[in-house]
Protein backbone atom coordinates (compact mmCIF):
# COMPACT_ATOMS: atom_id res chain seq x y z
CA UNK A 1 0.00 0.00 0.00
CA UNK A 2 1.59 3.54 -0.59
CA UNK A 3 1.94 6.29 1.86
CA UNK A 4 -0.76 8.00 0.04
CA UNK A 5 -3.47 5.24 0.40
CA UNK A 6 -2.80 4.72 3.63
CA UNK A 7 -2.92 7.97 4.93
CA UNK A 8 -6.46 8.24 3.08
CA UNK A 9 -9.04 9.89 5.34
CA UNK A 10 -12.58 8.95 5.21
CA UNK A 11 -16.14 9.81 6.78
CA UNK A 12 -18.82 6.95 6.53
CA UNK A 13 -22.20 9.49 6.98
CA UNK A 14 -25.34 7.17 8.25
CA UNK A 15 -22.91 3.92 9.38
CA UNK A 16 -25.68 1.58 9.22
CA UNK A 17 -24.77 -2.06 7.93
CA UNK A 18 -23.75 -0.82 4.51
CA UNK A 19 -21.20 1.88 5.34
CA UNK A 20 -20.11 -0.25 8.82
CA UNK A 21 -18.96 -3.00 6.40
CA UNK A 22 -17.10 -1.08 4.30
CA UNK A 23 -15.96 1.26 6.80
CA UNK A 24 -14.47 -1.86 8.65
CA UNK A 25 -12.55 -2.85 5.50
CA UNK A 26 -11.39 0.44 5.05
CA UNK A 27 -10.05 0.81 8.23
CA UNK A 28 -8.56 -2.62 8.59
CA UNK A 29 -6.90 -1.35 5.28
CA UNK A 30 -4.98 1.28 7.43
CA UNK A 31 -6.88 4.21 6.67
CA UNK A 32 -8.31 6.56 8.81
CA UNK A 33 -11.82 6.14 9.10
CA UNK A 34 -14.77 8.09 10.75
CA UNK A 35 -17.75 6.35 11.30
CA UNK A 36 -20.97 8.73 11.53
CA UNK A 37 -23.76 7.13 13.15
CA UNK A 38 -26.32 6.69 15.95
CA UNK A 39 -25.48 6.81 19.39
CA UNK A 40 -25.99 3.28 20.34
CA UNK A 41 -23.10 2.28 18.06
CA UNK A 42 -21.16 5.16 18.91
CA UNK A 43 -20.63 4.03 21.95
CA UNK A 44 -20.41 0.26 21.57
CA UNK A 45 -17.22 1.07 18.55
CA UNK A 46 -15.94 3.49 21.24
CA UNK A 47 -15.57 0.63 24.13
CA UNK A 48 -14.88 -2.74 21.55
CA UNK A 49 -14.27 -1.45 17.96
CA UNK A 50 -16.41 -2.48 15.23
CA UNK A 51 -17.73 -5.98 15.58
CA UNK A 52 -17.45 -7.44 12.04
CA UNK A 53 -18.55 -10.93 11.50
CA UNK A 54 -18.74 -12.92 7.87
CA UNK A 55 -18.81 -16.10 6.86
CA UNK A 56 -15.19 -16.71 7.49
CA UNK A 57 -14.16 -14.36 10.54
CA UNK A 58 -15.59 -12.44 13.30
CA UNK A 59 -13.35 -9.96 14.70
CA UNK A 60 -13.22 -6.32 16.22
CA UNK A 61 -12.07 -3.69 13.82
CA UNK A 62 -10.71 -0.22 15.60
CA UNK A 63 -11.85 2.95 14.41
CA UNK A 64 -13.47 6.38 15.16
CA UNK A 65 -16.85 6.75 15.50
CA UNK A 66 -19.19 9.99 16.22
CA UNK A 67 -22.47 11.16 15.88
CA UNK A 68 -21.94 14.33 14.76
CA UNK A 69 -21.56 15.48 10.93
CA UNK A 70 -18.61 17.51 12.19
CA UNK A 71 -16.28 14.75 12.12
CA UNK A 72 -16.45 14.40 8.23
CA UNK A 73 -14.26 17.58 8.56
CA UNK A 74 -10.79 16.68 7.01
CA UNK A 75 -12.09 13.81 4.82
CA UNK A 76 -11.08 13.32 1.45
CA UNK A 77 -13.65 10.52 0.58
CA UNK A 78 -16.91 10.63 2.48
CA UNK A 79 -19.53 7.54 1.81
CA UNK A 80 -23.11 8.42 2.50
CA UNK A 81 -24.71 5.95 3.29
CA UNK A 82 -28.31 7.12 4.52
CA UNK A 83 -31.64 5.88 4.05
CA UNK A 84 -32.79 7.31 0.78
CA UNK A 85 -35.47 9.51 2.22
CA UNK A 86 -33.02 11.36 4.57
CA UNK A 87 -30.43 12.18 1.25
CA UNK A 88 -31.12 15.74 1.54
CA UNK A 89 -31.07 16.28 4.88
CA UNK A 90 -27.62 14.76 5.50
CA UNK A 91 -25.92 16.69 2.63
CA UNK A 92 -27.43 19.54 4.37
CA UNK A 93 -25.54 18.32 7.97
CA UNK A 94 -22.31 17.82 5.91
CA UNK A 95 -21.99 20.71 3.69
CA UNK A 96 -20.52 23.30 6.37
CA UNK A 97 -17.97 20.35 7.19
CA UNK A 98 -16.80 18.85 3.81
CA UNK A 99 -13.14 19.69 2.23
CA UNK A 100 -13.53 21.59 -1.28
CA UNK A 101 -12.18 18.63 -3.28
CA UNK A 102 -13.79 16.06 -0.82
CA UNK A 103 -15.29 13.43 -2.99
CA UNK A 104 -19.15 12.38 -2.20
CA UNK A 105 -19.59 8.88 -2.63
CA UNK A 106 -23.36 8.11 -2.58
CA UNK A 107 -23.22 3.95 -1.44
CA UNK A 108 -27.52 3.94 -1.45
CA UNK A 109 -30.32 2.55 -2.95
CA UNK A 110 -32.19 4.29 -6.07
CA UNK A 111 -31.44 6.06 -9.04
CA UNK A 112 -31.04 9.38 -8.06
CA UNK A 113 -29.39 10.50 -5.13
CA UNK A 114 -26.21 11.88 -6.67
CA UNK A 115 -28.76 14.55 -8.06
CA UNK A 116 -30.29 15.23 -5.27
CA UNK A 117 -26.98 15.70 -3.12
CA UNK A 118 -25.50 17.41 -5.95
CA UNK A 119 -28.81 20.18 -5.66
CA UNK A 120 -27.60 20.92 -2.04
CA UNK A 121 -24.02 21.08 -2.00
CA UNK A 122 -23.63 22.72 -5.81
CA UNK A 123 -21.75 21.73 -8.37
CA UNK A 124 -18.46 22.51 -7.29
CA UNK A 125 -18.58 20.14 -4.75
CA UNK A 126 -17.58 16.67 -6.14
CA UNK A 127 -20.22 13.69 -5.90
CA UNK A 128 -20.21 11.01 -7.92
CA UNK A 129 -23.04 7.64 -7.61
CA UNK A 130 -22.21 4.64 -6.79
CA UNK A 131 -23.60 1.33 -7.46
CA UNK A 132 -23.60 -1.08 -4.17
CA UNK A 133 -23.77 -4.70 -4.12
CA UNK A 134 -23.32 -6.56 -0.73
CA UNK A 135 -25.69 -8.33 1.75
CA UNK A 136 -25.47 -7.26 5.09
CA UNK A 137 -27.29 -6.33 8.12
CA UNK A 138 -26.49 -4.80 11.98
CA UNK A 139 -27.05 -7.57 14.53
CA UNK A 140 -26.71 -4.98 16.84
CA UNK A 141 -24.93 -1.97 18.35
CA UNK A 142 -21.21 -2.10 16.24
CA UNK A 143 -21.89 -4.95 14.99
CA UNK A 144 -22.16 -5.83 11.66
CA UNK A 145 -22.55 -8.60 9.82
CA UNK A 146 -21.71 -9.81 6.46
CA UNK A 147 -23.80 -12.38 4.04
CA UNK A 148 -22.30 -11.97 0.52
CA UNK A 149 -20.81 -9.90 -2.09
CA UNK A 150 -19.42 -6.60 -2.20
CA UNK A 151 -18.43 -4.94 -5.12
CA UNK A 152 -18.89 -1.69 -5.97
CA UNK A 153 -19.10 0.30 -9.61
CA UNK A 154 -18.73 4.28 -8.96
CA UNK A 155 -19.75 6.92 -12.08
CA UNK A 156 -16.64 8.91 -13.32
CA UNK A 157 -15.11 12.35 -11.39
CA UNK A 158 -12.33 13.90 -11.17
CA UNK A 159 -11.58 12.10 -8.20
CA UNK A 160 -13.31 8.34 -8.76
CA UNK A 161 -10.15 6.59 -10.02
CA UNK A 162 -8.51 7.66 -6.88
CA UNK A 163 -11.12 6.28 -4.81
CA UNK A 164 -11.26 3.19 -6.54
CA UNK A 165 -7.53 2.32 -6.54
CA UNK A 166 -7.70 2.87 -2.95
CA UNK A 167 -10.80 0.92 -2.22
CA UNK A 168 -9.46 -1.66 -4.42
CA UNK A 169 -6.12 -2.10 -2.44
CA UNK A 170 -8.66 -2.25 1.01
CA UNK A 171 -10.17 -5.86 -0.73
CA UNK A 172 -13.57 -3.75 -1.57
CA UNK A 173 -13.66 -4.30 -5.75
CA UNK A 174 -14.57 -1.46 -7.60
CA UNK A 175 -14.42 -0.40 -10.88
CA UNK A 176 -15.30 3.23 -12.62
CA UNK A 177 -18.28 3.02 -15.59
CA UNK A 178 -19.65 5.59 -17.22
CA UNK A 179 -22.69 3.64 -17.76
CA UNK A 180 -23.29 4.18 -13.58
CA UNK A 181 -27.18 5.32 -14.52
CA UNK A 182 -28.27 1.91 -16.52
CA UNK A 183 -26.74 0.13 -13.51
CA UNK A 184 -28.22 1.97 -10.79
CA UNK A 185 -31.44 1.14 -12.28
CA UNK A 186 -30.78 -2.66 -12.81
CA UNK A 187 -29.68 -2.35 -9.18
CA UNK A 188 -33.59 -0.77 -8.78
CA UNK A 189 -35.20 -3.41 -10.72
CA UNK A 190 -34.09 -6.10 -8.78
CA UNK A 191 -35.08 -4.38 -5.58
CA UNK A 192 -38.31 -3.74 -6.92
CA UNK A 193 -38.57 -7.47 -7.49
CA UNK A 194 -38.11 -8.62 -4.30
CA UNK A 195 -37.40 -6.37 -1.58
CA UNK A 196 -41.23 -5.26 -0.81
CA UNK A 197 -42.15 -8.95 -1.16
CA UNK A 198 -39.61 -9.86 1.35
CA UNK A 199 -40.78 -7.22 3.51
CA UNK A 200 -44.57 -7.75 3.46
CA UNK A 201 -44.45 -11.52 4.39
CA UNK A 202 -40.50 -11.30 6.04
CA UNK A 203 -39.19 -13.83 4.58
CA UNK A 204 -36.06 -14.45 2.70
CA UNK A 205 -35.59 -14.37 -1.13
CA UNK A 206 -34.68 -18.04 -1.50
CA UNK A 207 -38.43 -18.87 0.57
CA UNK A 208 -40.48 -16.21 -1.82
CA UNK A 209 -39.69 -18.12 -5.19
CA UNK A 210 -40.48 -21.42 -3.63
CA UNK A 211 -44.27 -19.80 -3.54
CA UNK A 212 -46.90 -20.61 -6.44
CA UNK A 213 -47.54 -17.67 -8.31
CA UNK A 214 -44.54 -15.14 -6.91
CA UNK A 215 -41.87 -15.98 -9.64
CA UNK A 216 -44.85 -14.72 -12.07
CA UNK A 217 -45.64 -11.83 -10.14
CA UNK A 218 -41.93 -10.99 -9.71
CA UNK A 219 -41.89 -11.02 -13.62
CA UNK A 220 -44.76 -8.74 -13.75
CA UNK A 221 -42.93 -6.26 -11.52
CA UNK A 222 -39.86 -6.49 -13.67
CA UNK A 223 -41.71 -5.98 -16.59
CA UNK A 224 -43.28 -2.65 -15.22
CA UNK A 225 -40.15 -1.43 -14.40
CA UNK A 226 -38.07 -2.50 -17.70
CA UNK A 227 -40.93 -0.46 -19.54
CA UNK A 228 -40.47 2.62 -17.35
CA UNK A 229 -36.64 2.14 -18.46
CA UNK A 230 -36.83 2.25 -22.03
CA UNK A 231 -39.52 4.83 -21.65
CA UNK A 232 -36.79 6.80 -20.08
CA UNK A 233 -34.02 6.14 -22.22
CA UNK A 234 -32.28 4.26 -20.07
CA UNK A 235 -30.18 1.15 -21.33
CA UNK A 236 -29.82 -2.12 -18.59
CA UNK A 237 -26.90 -3.98 -19.05
CA UNK A 238 -26.81 -7.47 -19.21
CA UNK A 239 -29.51 -9.77 -19.15
CA UNK A 240 -31.19 -8.24 -16.42
CA UNK A 241 -34.01 -11.39 -15.98
CA UNK A 242 -30.63 -13.49 -15.13
CA UNK A 243 -29.70 -10.84 -12.64
CA UNK A 244 -32.90 -11.06 -10.85
CA UNK A 245 -33.22 -15.01 -11.04
CA UNK A 246 -29.66 -15.02 -9.67
CA UNK A 247 -30.47 -12.85 -6.24
CA UNK A 248 -32.89 -15.66 -5.13
CA UNK A 249 -30.11 -18.62 -5.90
CA UNK A 250 -26.94 -16.47 -4.56
CA UNK A 251 -28.92 -15.18 -1.89
CA UNK A 252 -31.50 -17.19 -0.58
CA UNK A 253 -31.65 -16.88 2.97
CA UNK A 254 -31.23 -12.51 2.48
CA UNK A 255 -34.06 -10.47 3.76
CA UNK A 256 -34.80 -7.20 2.15
CA UNK A 257 -33.65 -3.92 3.46
CA UNK A 258 -36.84 -3.16 3.33
CA UNK A 259 -37.72 -6.24 5.42
CA UNK A 260 -35.44 -5.10 7.81
CA UNK A 261 -36.87 -2.11 8.15
CA UNK A 262 -40.58 -2.92 8.47
CA UNK A 263 -39.70 -5.47 11.40
CA UNK A 264 -38.58 -2.80 13.53
CA UNK A 265 -41.38 -0.31 13.13
CA UNK A 266 -38.53 2.03 10.87
CA UNK A 267 -39.63 4.10 7.87
CA UNK A 268 -38.52 2.19 4.68
CA UNK A 269 -37.14 3.32 1.36
CA UNK A 270 -39.99 1.88 -0.62
CA UNK A 271 -40.89 5.75 -1.91
CA UNK A 272 -37.52 5.32 -3.51
CA UNK A 273 -37.69 2.00 -5.00
CA UNK A 274 -41.16 1.02 -6.69
CA UNK A 275 -42.52 4.18 -5.92
CA UNK A 276 -39.88 5.60 -7.88
CA UNK A 277 -40.85 3.14 -11.03
CA UNK A 278 -45.05 4.10 -10.09
CA UNK A 279 -43.92 7.88 -10.79
CA UNK A 280 -41.69 7.93 -13.73
CA UNK A 281 -44.55 5.60 -14.58
CA UNK A 282 -46.99 8.00 -14.49
CA UNK A 283 -44.86 11.14 -15.90
CA UNK A 284 -43.80 8.89 -19.28
CA UNK A 285 -47.46 7.62 -19.91
CA UNK A 286 -46.84 3.81 -18.36
CA UNK A 287 -48.97 1.37 -16.55
CA UNK A 288 -47.48 0.21 -13.45
CA UNK A 289 -50.08 -1.65 -11.58
CA UNK A 290 -48.19 -4.44 -10.20
CA UNK A 291 -45.51 -2.08 -8.43
CA UNK A 292 -48.59 0.28 -7.64
CA UNK A 293 -49.81 -2.28 -5.88
CA UNK A 294 -46.67 -2.92 -3.56
CA UNK A 295 -45.89 0.48 -3.48
CA UNK A 296 -49.72 0.68 -1.21
CA UNK A 297 -49.27 -2.65 0.49
CA UNK A 298 -45.82 -1.24 2.17
CA UNK A 299 -47.29 2.11 2.89
CA UNK A 300 -50.22 0.21 4.71
CA UNK A 301 -48.36 -2.02 6.78
CA UNK A 302 -45.68 0.46 7.59
CA UNK A 303 -48.21 3.02 9.06
CA UNK A 304 -49.86 -0.13 10.87
CA UNK A 305 -46.76 -0.96 12.36
CA UNK A 306 -46.23 2.59 13.65
CA UNK A 307 -49.44 2.48 15.22
CA UNK A 308 -48.95 -0.71 17.18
Amino acid sequence: MTAAAARLRVAVMGAGAVGCYFGALLARAGHAVTLIARPAHVQAIAEHGLRLQTATEDSYVPLAASTEASAAQGAELVLLCVKSTATEDAARQLQPHLAPGALVLTLQNGVDNDERVRAVLGPAQPVAAAVVYVATAMAGPGHVRHFGRGELVIAPSPASERAARELGEAGIPTRVSGEVRGELWAKLVINCAYNALSALVQQPYGWLVQQPGCTEVIADLVAECLAVARADGVQLPGDIHAAVRAIAETMPGQRSSTAQDLALAKPTEIEHLNGYVVRRGAALDVATPANRALLVLVRMAEAARMQA
